[in-house]
Order: structure tokens, then sequence, then C-alpha cells
């Protein structure tokens, strides 16, 4: 009897030390987020804030799928709704003397191979200062190894070229657990924050965050179907987003 108690008393000391490291692991990933945020966006909000006639376009360009498509169900799109544009609000209402751009080069049912594929004339072309990646929804299809080279390949011809490149983790679908770590999105996110911190670029963990909301209400608020977020969902995605521009 003594034994099988000393068993489970040691059992539960290295759940709680299990829990308590991946906490601060956590707790260290989203500090380091945060540092980056406050400063990776320094010379372009400097450019943001100069006036006419010594102001120049700035361009943001949102390369992925459906979700900044602004796809809703059924096959309906609310463009003006999805994360990008709302972006473009907020970075136009903060910096009322800007010009600037968002340029959409998503597709629908895309994944980041595809995507790869004409990065360079398709996306490059457009003069990114800041370029937001978001494939990991669609990139299930494909596998982690398959994405991970893709993505690779985007954030170096991105950075050759000069642009900031932040990288987006998915939003939810429905259909998956959110609060497991061995789903296919929690796995994918996982890979894409690692890229973030190899190449020391931006990231947005929208999985992070859709995460840490559905421990205090229901995401079926936030989604126009099972695997696309609605305007509250974008809006939230968007307000993510725009730490990088804040002074």
């Amino acid at each position: 009897m003594k034994v099988i108690l000393k068993g489970h008393i040691i059992l539960v000391l290295i759940l709680f030390l299990s829990l308590n490291f991946a906490c601060a692991q956590q707790k260290s990933v989203v500090e380091s987020n945060k540092a980056i945020a406050s400063h990776y966006l320094d010379s372009l909000k400097t450019k943001l804030r100069v006036k006419w006639p010594k102001n120049h376009t700035i361009n943001l360009v949102f390369h992925g799928h459906s979700v900044p498509t602004g796809y809703t169900t059924g096959g309906v799109l609310d463009r003006l709704n999805a994360y990008p544009y709302r972006t473009l609000k907020k970075v136009n209402d903060f910096y009322p003397y800007s010009v600037v751009n968002t340029i959409t080069t998503s597709i629908g049912g895309e994944q980041a191979e595809q995507g790869a594929k004409r990065f360079k004339d398709e996306v490059l072309n457009h003069k990114p200062d800041v370029l937001f990646i978001d494939y990991g929804l669609n990139d299930r299809r494909i596998g982690l190894e398959r994405a991970k080279i893709a993505w690779e390949q985007m954030i170096q011809n991105a950075l050759v070229y000069g642009t900031k490149v932040i990288l987006l983790t998915p939003t939810p679908d429905l259909k998956e657990d959110i609060s497991s770590n061995e789903t296919p999105l929690a796995k994918h996110s996982q890979q894409i924050r690692a890229l973030a911190k190899k190449y020391n670029v931006g990231l947005v963990d929208s999985y992070a965050l859709f995460k840490a909301l559905a421990e205090i209400q229901p995401l079926r608020g936030y989604m126009s179907q099972n695997n696309h977020i609605n305007q509250k969902g974008h809006q939230f995605v968007a307000d993510a987003i725009f730490e990088y521009f804040k002074l």
C-alpha cells in the first residue's frame, strides 16, 4: 500500500513539474513575441508618421488561403471585413498621414507549396514592405515536412528581397480540439513558431490566442463555419497584428 501511495505521489510530482515547465516555456515564448512585436517594425513606423509631401506608399501584402481572402461560408466572401482590411483600417486610423495599401495574394483552398510556386511572380512583384503568411489550416493536407520546406522557401526569398516578414499560426477549426497539443493544427502551429524563431521574423500566434480565448468562452461565436472565422474572429486577428504597429 505504501509503495502504491509513493508511486502516486511521484507521478503527481512529475506531472506538476512538467506542467510548470510547459507554462514557463509558454511564458518565455509570449514574452519573446512581445519583445519582437514592440520593435520589429520600428523603421516602418517612422515612415508611417511622415507627412505629405515626403511620405510614400507602404504595401502590406497578405499571402495565404481562404481566411485572409475573406471567405465566410457557402463560398460567400466578405473581403472588407477580413483581417487584412481590418488591419488597414487600424493602421490608417493610427497613422492618419500614411498612405498604406493592403494587397491580398491569397487564394482559397491553397496550401503553402502552391503559394511558394507563385511567390516571386505574384507576391514579391507587389513590393511588400511587410509580408504576412497564413497557410497553416490548409497545410494539414501536405503534412509538416512539405509545409516546412515551402514556408522556408517563402521566408528566405522575402528576406533576400528585403521585406519584413510576419508569420501567422492558423485560426481554429472547430472539428479539432484546440485544447490538445497533439492535433494537426497544434503541430503546424508549433512548426510556424519555430520558423519565426529560426529566422528572427515576426509572429502573430493566432492559434495560441484562440486557444486562450476558448478557455473562457465558446469559439463558435467567432466562426462563420467550422474552419472560417467570422467578422468578430477577423477583428481578433487584426487586433493581434496591430500590436506590431503600435508606438
